[in-house]
């Protein structure tokens, strides 16, 4: 409901580098007037605001500066986005869904959607927050940021202090206190925005109100150093956070600057962004395709390996798809244009990945809860520890206040707060790498439970087209039959005819002209080839007008068995060969099916063809069908599995499937990322490859086993770090060491998730 009284505009968010920073900023814009909803994404630097009237621009960058980030407006956002705190799951589907199962795929009439707001290239966060110690550390390098030149005065102040106190020992302590001002005061001046703005316990006030305790029991050495190693700790999440962020901007790196037009019998070159629909491009050996089209010209082998993960590059000729992003290795070719730079395959990646960064697993939400109670928590426990054991059992208050000091330390929750997002945004950029999307932490966290996969046939678990499987030649070559009706299919745009041009073309065949070609009604198509009469006809019509033999007609059964279409080719009124063309399964079918029965996931087709040619694909593939089934009858049997107790994913080309996606726990649209698929589900596979929903369900499990592993390290050194510290063993040094290792070492796990590849 994007109207005049409600809307959602997108603003990047400059030096934002953890869970932290998020709450702060959450909180400060979210009491604005006229706010009703602030989603953030650290991993993408962005920021949905959802806002009644027009958007209070002034406002929000004003509050956001406050707090020591940069911030620029990028436009309306989609409406279709996942807000920060909403998993809608499955949209209300208004697709037409009274179509037969082999829907065509024609969504050049789709609305593309509002994408004028994104931008999918480097960060247009402004700098104005510059003057703060929070800067985008994607402007640059990150030894050039502003945090990185604080902690090196930090550091280069230390060291100076040491100096100074090895040699004038009477001024040491001042000397310190210097150091410990350079570090502080742009911490303590980030806790009282903080303060002001809603977040009153965050990391910074605990930093603070440890260290200036520190100053009063006279260790400003130790609590100089803490200063250091917080800020190295900061630091070292900045570039964490900008190596997650730059996994996803460089996919929009993949496609190229400019692109070569022909226009009016000439070729220029432009600025790929600017390619409209339509345009004709010409793509050169070595070059990258520099947008989503058709191949109108030429045929070569294009390496996919960027764009989709595979390694064996991919041959293709006219009429074929190509991606934005992938190289041409061959042959010159010329592609139509079929998405602006906006929409192509790479552009929508970035925008569902960034918007599924918004929103918020079950999880992150609880710990965002927990960390609410958790810090103020802490300040009571560490108040505690300071007070009443001189109080009560006379103890020393310089070494209690200490010790409750150190508490403080320990508790900061920034390990804990960050454990969650970092391994998603993590998990859905090494997804989205090879064409797996995740929309959204709540998908990740169920995907894993799933317990039936059910498959529509066509275009999943077969590559949607038919070929020919199937040449008999009676009197003639099968060269010569496939030449004559490939004569006679030129021009036809049926699956059939582009099935026996597509075999002609691979095999090499010569293709005679045809004269006088006329289709006739329920028959077939006949022309004059060579001065030969020749009619390419169904089974019925060649037995009609030449009469099939006992032996010709039991192949046809066979191959009718099999689920194959029949062709039969006469020549001057006699038969002269037999064609049968399937939708074959996908290469890799096969082996994914049995990779889900191997972890224990049932599966089941569920198909709108007859039954005869859906049953002899599944029985190919060795997995149960329910064939002949409308839209709606798809939806039930989701619901009669549901009943059943299975947790269901759906998988589908997301149109005549859409009910169903919708009605599964997870819907999964299935290949080349059309408009509606990628829309009404849960999850999509770009690349339309069997083997990718075995390899999505292991993702969701690798991704909550590292966010369980890092749960672990957050709590357990707090833990270890508690009781060692009120026993007297450890003290501020190593409790500051306890968090930022813990957030180090959360991080550094969740990074490695950028390495799955799949199986």
């Amino acid at each position: 409901m994007n109207d005049a009284s409600h809307g959602k505009t997108r603003f990047r968010v400059g030096g934002m580098d953890c869970a932290s920073c998020a709450t702060k900023i959450e909180n400060a814009v979210s009491r604005l007037p006229g706010i009703t909803e602030v989603g953030i994404s650290v991993s993408a630097g962005t920021m949905i605001v959802t806002h009644q009237g027009a958007v209070p621009s002034a406002a929000i960058s004003k509050q956001v500066k406050a707090l020591g980030y940069s911030v620029a407006e990028v436009g309306a956002a989609r409406t279709a986005a996942p807000t920060a705190h909403v998993h809608e799951h499955g949209p209300n589907c208004s697709h037409d869904h009274a179509g037969h199962h082999h829907a065509s795929h024609d969504h050049a009439g789709h609305d593309h959607g509002d994408h004028s707001g994104h931008d999918h290239g480097a960060a247009t966060a402004s700098v104005a927050g510059a003057g703060h110690d929070h800067f985008d550390l994607d402007d640059g390098p990150w030894w050039k940021s502003r945090k990185a030149k604080l902690t090196i005065a930090c550091g280069a102040a230390l060291v100076a202090a040491y100096a100074i106190g090895q040699l004038l020992p009477q001024i040491g302590h001042w000397a310190f206190l210097a150091a410990l001002a350079v570090g502080l005061v742009p911490v303590a001046r980030r806790a009282y925005a903080g303060a002001i703005s809603g977040t009153p316990f965050s990391i910074e006030t605990l930093m603070t109100i440890a260290a200036v305790g520190a100053v009063f029991i006279g260790a400003t050495e130790e609590a100089t150093m803490v200063v250091l190693l917080f800020l190295i700790g900061e630091l070292l999440e900045g570039v964490a956070a900008r190596r997650a962020r730059a996994s996803i901007r460089g996919l929009a790196d993949l496609v190229p600057k400019t692109a070569l037009v022909e226009e009016s019998g000439a070729t220029r070159e432009i600025a790929a962004d600017a390619l409209q629909v339509g345009a004709i491009m010409l793509v050169r050996p070595g070059d990258r395709v520099a947008a989503d089209g058709v191949i109108i010209d030429g045929s070569s082998t294009l390496d996919e390996a960027p764009v989709t993960g595979e390694s064996v590059p991919k041959s293709k000729t006219t009429g074929d798809d190509v991606f934005a992003g992938t190289i041409n290795t061959d042959a010159v070719l010329r592609v139509r244009v079929t998405a602006a730079a906006a929409d192509n395959t790479i552009a929508r990646v970035i925008k569902l990945v960034e918007e599924a960064q918004e929103s918020k697993a079950p999880t992150e939400r609880f710990i965002d809860r927990f960390s609410r109670y958790y810090t103020p928590a802490v300040l009571v426990v560490g108040a505690l520890v300071a007070i009443l054991p001189p109080l009560v059992a006379g103890g020393s208050w310089e070494e209690w206040i200490y010790k409750g000091l150190a508490i403080l330390l320990i508790g900061c929750p920034c390990a804990l707060v960050i454990s969650t997002p970092a391994a998603i945004a993590a998990g859905l950029s090494a997804g989205a790498r090879r064409g797996l999307l995740l929309k959204g932490g709540a998908v990740f966290e169920g995907m894993r439970r799933v317990t039936m996969v059910a498959l529509d046939k066509t275009g999943t678990l077969t590559e949607g087209k038919p070929k020919v499987t199937d040449i008999i030649g009676v009197g003639h070559s099968e060269t010569k039959v496939l030449s004559l009706a490939a004569a006679l299919e030129t021009g036809s745009s049926h699956p059939l005819a582009l099935a026996i041009l597509g075999r002609a073309k691979v095999d090499g065949v010569p293709i005679p002209p045809a004269n006088a070609a006329k289709a006739i009604a329920g028959k077939g198509v006949t022309a004059n080839v060579g001065g030969e009469e020749v009619f390419l006809a169904s089974p019925g019509a060649a037995e009609e007008m030449a009469g099939l033999s006992a032996e010709q007609n039991a192949r046809i059964a066979a191959f009718n068995a099999d689920g194959k279409t029949v062709s039969v080719l006469l020549v001057d009124g006699k038969v002269a060969g037999i064609l049968a063309m399937r939708d074959e399964p996908r290469a890799d079918a096969i082996a994914a099916l049995a990779r889900l029965k191997d972890d224990g996931i049932a599966t089941v087709m569920l198909t709108g063809d007859n039954e005869t040619t859906a049953k002899a694909i599944g029985k190919g593939l060795g997995i149960n069908v329910r064939a002949g089934l409308m839209p709606d009858d798809k939806q039930r049997i989701v619901r009669e599995l549901q009943k059943q107790g299975q947790i269901v994913a759906k998988v589908g080309d997301g149109i005549n499937d859409a009910p169903a996606l919708a009605a599964a726990d997870f819907g999964v649209a299935m290949g080349g990322g059309t408009d509606v698929a990628l829309e009404t589900a849960d999850a999509a596979i770009l690349h339309g490859r069997v083997s990718d929903i075995p390899d999505m369900i292991a993702l969701s499990k690798s991704v909550m086993g590292n966010i369980a592993q890092n749960i672990t390290i957050a709590l357990g050194l707090k833990a270890v770090f508690l009781v060692t510290t009120i026993m007297g063993i450890t003290g501020l040094w190593p409790a500051i060491l306890a968090d930022t290792g813990a957030t180090v070492l959360v991080t550094a796990n969740a990074m490695r998730l950028l390495a799955w590849r799949g199986r």
